[in-house]
């Protein structure tokens, strides 16, 4: 197994792991009402939130760095196109904003 494969293997695990300890850390009396349904709930959430953030995280930064070395070896041609590519970089950054805001509205229905 190359390190890539290992690198996001251990990231998708510790983002598991994280979630479901932050669902079984709930208030027990909270859930007290609703039985079991309300732990599985929390942990879907978590674990939809922690997949959220992880894979628009690794998909941004893919794309940065393909973008960027793009964008730097066009710079170098042709400098005015520096602050063109500039933009597309940020634009990819984006997604990990995107992904992170999304997560977050997760995390509060919990």
């Amino acid at each position: 197994m190359t390190t890539r494969y290992r690198f996001v293997l251990g990231t998708l695990m510790t983002g598991l792991g994280l979630t479901a300890a932050m669902a079984a850390a709930q208030d027990p009396q909270a859930s007290a009402g609703s039985g079991d349904t309300s732990f599985y709930r929390a942990l879907g959430l978590g674990v939809c939130a922690a997949l959220t953030m992880t894979l628009s995280v690794m998909g941004a930064a893919y794309a940065v760095a393909r973008i960027g070395s793009a964008a730097m070896g066009a710079a170098a041609e042709k400098p005015e196109l520096l602050t063109r590519s500039i933009l597309f970089v940020a634009l990819a950054e984006g997604l990990a904003v995107l992904g992170f805001a999304i997560s977050m509205m997760l995390i509060q229905k919990i």
